[in-house]
């Protein structure tokens, strides 16, 4: 029979180490699809560009981490003067892995090929702005299924490719207690995107803005932030300070105890129990399997093999420490000085 479904067992997914997604933005965007929607003349474009600036340099953008890579900005409605007056006025750097394009095909009429070409050419693709969406939907007419219908097919390609792409988006005049209700067309469009970003004035004009963000990878945060007349950037004025992940203090007592023993093979309880010479923290066995899991693809950049495996008396966790592949440069790590974080690190 063709077509069958292709399914995994809860057991297969709690068990298996995954490739964890980069972060281009730390804690903001990832591999997807998301949308950056605000009035006409808020500042949208101006904080596109600054994205892709951002992320071509590998600079920080709104106070938070960037990957340096190719960008690649479909500026739809404007022209190549009005670029460079901008980017004169943002004191960029001519660099080479910032592209612009003034045209290109609609969605389910040429766009996504012509991303994938881009991508064969520049390998170290992380983002591809759109501005604006509507200039590249081929439907007319707004509905939850056309719009949702729609954008599916430019999520595929951001999973197939691994990038992000940033769609720019207008939001309409009507006032609502949910700024993400204010976004021009069907509830199907958040409905089908990663992430959304609204950007929304405290006053007409003022300069002032929060901008709303939520998704299916991020927290949600509200960002307040100004716009910078100097140099012609939006500026964040409240991110909150990083908090130590507990996730960490696990890791890194994992890390102490394995550089030490070098090889260990037990039950999760067998584990905790070893862990006790290098830490004071309660660790529980229900969640050191879990954190090993999770963060399985992070160890191995400090050396650590882990596998879970199914032996006659149940499941054991395997650790193997190879000093070769230990990226720590030999610092001292300390139940206090955790590893990164691996939800945003980049791989």
């Amino acid at each position: 029979m063709s077509n069958m479904l292709q399914t995994k067992t809860a057991e297969e997914i709690l068990t298996t180490v995954f490739k964890p997604k980069e972060f281009i933005i730390d804690g903001l965007l990832t591999q997807g699809l998301y949308v950056l929607a605000g009035a006409q003349k808020v500042g949208k474009s101006w904080l596109a560009m600054d994205i892709c600036l951002s992320i071509a340099t590998g600079v920080s953008v709104l106070g938070r981490g960037t990957i340096q890579g190719t960008a690649l900005y479909l500026c739809l409605e404007d022209n190549y003067q009005r670029l460079q007056r901008r980017l004169f006025k943002m004191n960029a750097e001519p660099i080479e892995n910032l592209h612009f394009a003034l045209a290109a095909d609609k969605i389910g009429a040429g766009l996504e090929e012509q991303i994938e070409a881009f991508k064969k050419d520049h390998d170290d693709l992380k983002i591809v702005v759109i501005d604006v969406m509507q200039m590249v939907r081929s439907n007319v007419e707004s509905s939850y299924g056309s719009d949702y219908a729609e954008l599916i097919a430019l999520k595929q390609v951001t999973y197939r490719l691994g990038i992000c792409i940033l769609m720019i988006h207008h939001m309409r005049k009507a006032k609502d207690d949910n700024p993400f209700n204010m976004m021009t067309g069907s509830t199907g469009i958040g409905g089908a995107t990663d992430g959304n970003f609204a950007l929304k004035e405290t006053k007409c004009g003022s300069g002032k803005a929060i901008m709303y963000c939520q998704g299916r990878d991020i927290e949600y945060t509200e960002l307040r932030m100004h716009f910078d007349t100097d140099v012609m950037r939006w500026i964040v004025e409240n991110e909150p300070a990083t908090q130590k992940s507990r996730d960490n203090i696990v890791l890194s007592a994992v890390y102490l105890f394995i550089k030490e023993r070098i090889h260990f093979e037990g039950t999760a309880t067998e584990l905790v129990a070893e862990l006790k010479s290098v830490t004071d923290e309660v660790i529980y066995p229900n969640r050191v399997t879990r954190d090993l899991v999770q963060n399985g693809y992070e160890l191995s950049k400090y050396g650590i093999d882990f596998r879970y495996e199914r032996v006659h008396k149940g499941r054991v966790i395997i650790l193997h420490y190879n000093g070769e592949r230990d990226s720590s440069d030999g610092r001292n790590v300390t139940v206090t000085q955790a590893l990164p974080d691996s939800s945003q690190s980049s791989i």
